[in-house]
This record gives structure tokens, C-alpha cells and sequence, in this order.
């Protein structure tokens, strides 16, 4: 029997603003049409005020062979330009369902060319083998675990937070 790395309840409402980033080794995977299209134990965790950690994993651990750019951006302010990608796997998509920080601001720089997934358009997102509950309201791509606890932004009312 694997054995379960048991973590402290963390409050999104404990995390800092402007975010920071946290390597975390435990095993981080991601599946889409019946496939496992990262794996990695050397995610970094960003964390900020009122929303649930985001996984980004480095491209050495993703079959980025199934991701395909889009056009478009989003501009964080704190970590810079995102740009955005669609996952492909035997026919079966799902749009804008990656994202990365080609060029990230200062302060951030360690995410540059990493990818982080949204779990709600994955078939399947794991930390430690625990499925993780994607985010509410389809913007941001917060995993929420076990050890995470809200109140989350993310749905329409939440946007003033």
C-alpha cells in the first residue's frame, strides 16, 4: 500500500499577496483521453490570496508533443503574458486547456516554460495520488485538495476579492 504524504490544512486566506512560488516533490500527473500526459515531482506550487494552489510543471515532465499553441493572451499582474495552448490526444481536444509564461515578469522568472493545466477541462489532475477538485468559474485553474480550504474566488460574485 503506497504510502500518503499527509500535509497541514493550509487557508487560501494564509496565502500571500503578490503569490509566491513553492517547489513541491510530491507526484503531480495529468491524464486526458485515457492518457497520462505529465508526471512530475518537481512542480512549483503558486500560491496566492483567495485561490487555491496552481501546479506548474516543467516541459521536461509534460508530452508537450500533444499541446498545441493558441492565439490569445491573458496579462496576470504579477507574473506577466500568459499564453495559452490546446491539448491533443488520438482526436480528442481540449481548448486552452494549458497555459505557460513564456517570458514571466521579475520575481517569477522559475515559471518561465513551465505549464500549468486546468483540472476542470483534464479527464484526471493527481498530487500524491489524490484527485484533485478543479476550481470554480472556468477563469482560474486553482487544484484544490484536501488540505486546501476556502472560502475560493473564482465564481462571478467572488471577482472583487
Amino acid at each position: 500500500m503506497a504510502q500518503r504524504d499527509v500535509r497541514t490544512a493550509e487557508s487560501v486566506w494564509d496565502y500571500p499577496r503578490p503569490p509566491v512560488v513553492v517547489p513541491d516533490d510530491r507526484l503531480v500527473e495529468v491524464s486526458f483521453a485515457g492518457r497520462v500526459i505529465a508526471s512530475s515531482r518537481r512542480a512549483l506550487r503558486v500560491l496566492e490570496t483567495s485561490h487555491p494552489p496552481v501546479f506548474y510543471l516543467p516541459p521536461a515532465d509534460v508530452a508537450t508533443e500533444l499541446l498545441r499553441p493558441v492565439d490569445g493572451s491573458t496579462f496576470c499582474e504579477w507574473k506577466g503574458r500568459a499564453q495559452y495552448w490546446d491539448v491533443e490526444v488520438d482526436g480528442r481536444f481540449s481548448v486552452r486547456a494549458a497555459w505557460s509564461y513564456p517570458h514571466p515578469a521579475p520575481g517569477y522568472r522559475e515559471l518561465r516554460g513551465h505549464l500549468a493545466f486546468y483540472p476542470s477541462r483534464m479527464e484526471r489532475c493527481t498530487v500524491a495520488g489524490e484527485v484533485v477538485r478543479p476550481q470554480e468559474g472556468g477563469f482560474y485553474g486553482g487544484w484544490i485538495t484536501e488540505e486546501i480550504t476556502g472560502p475560493f474566488k473564482g465564481l462571478p460574485p467572488t471577482a472583487g476579492w
